[in-house]
């Protein structure tokens, strides 16, 4: 087979573990998805030569539309502020649909991806190097005063944590909405810089 062959048979057999999880609950073999699909046990390890690889294109599959929209974020020409708030909120409404589709599923992948995230670390990756960009283009224009990029990149990520962390949207999702994400994007660009504000702690306290 040419290499687009296998890619597209990688991404056919990963669809269809991906069904077969949803339908079972369960993590899914090499050897229980060639008996599913009533191929070759050969066929699929052609294709898939250990376990991991499977993970790993099942990985790419449940990733693969929210790089998409990341994708089309960084390739708008929205204003920073706007184009941080979509980078962060299209994720966070794909990944509130797949948990109130079927939390069920939800939940599995989670753990798989607790148990494989090596598999998941290079589009974490990816996320914080277009992060790192979206910061820049804000610095350019005037925000983030100060902060270094790996700085900013570090604060905003535990600012919008809960909106991206699987677990976390499973566990709080009532009360995760798209107008609390603007506002905090909103305090982000109306005031996240390097500057003392006051808040850095002493060695004591007292009453004012």
């Amino acid at each position: 087979m040419s290499e687009n062959e296998i890619d597209e048979l990688r991404s056919r057999f990963a669809r269809e573990a991906m069904a077969l999880m949803e339908r079972t609950g369960e993590e899914v073999s090499r050897a229980r998805l060639a008996a599913e699909l009533g191929v070759a046990r050969a066929r699929v390890d052609s294709v898939f030569p250990g376990d991991g690889d499977l993970f790993e294109a099942i990985t790419a599959e449940w990733f693969a539309p929210k790089l998409r929209v990341m994708d089309e974020v960084m390739a708008s020409d929205l204003p920073p502020p706007r184009k941080m708030y979509e980078f962060f909120a299209r994720r966070f409404i794909l990944l509130r649909q797949n948990f109130r589709d079927d939390p069920a599923t939800f939940n599995l992948y989670v753990e798989m991806g607790e148990r494989y995230f090596d598999y998941a670390r290079s589009y974490i990756d990816l996320g914080d190097h277009y992060l790192c960009e979206l910061i820049a283009e804000a610095q350019a224009d005037g925000y983030l005063e100060g902060l270094e990029v790996d700085t900013a990149m570090s604060i905003i990520n535990q600012m919008v944590n809960c909106y991206l962390q699987p677990y976390m949207i499973a566990m709080i999702d009532d009360r995760l909405t798209e107008e609390k994400l603007a506002l905090i994007v909103g305090a982000i660009f109306g005031g996240l810089d390097a500057k003392d504000g006051g808040a850095r702690g002493t060695n004591d306290i007292r009453a004012a």
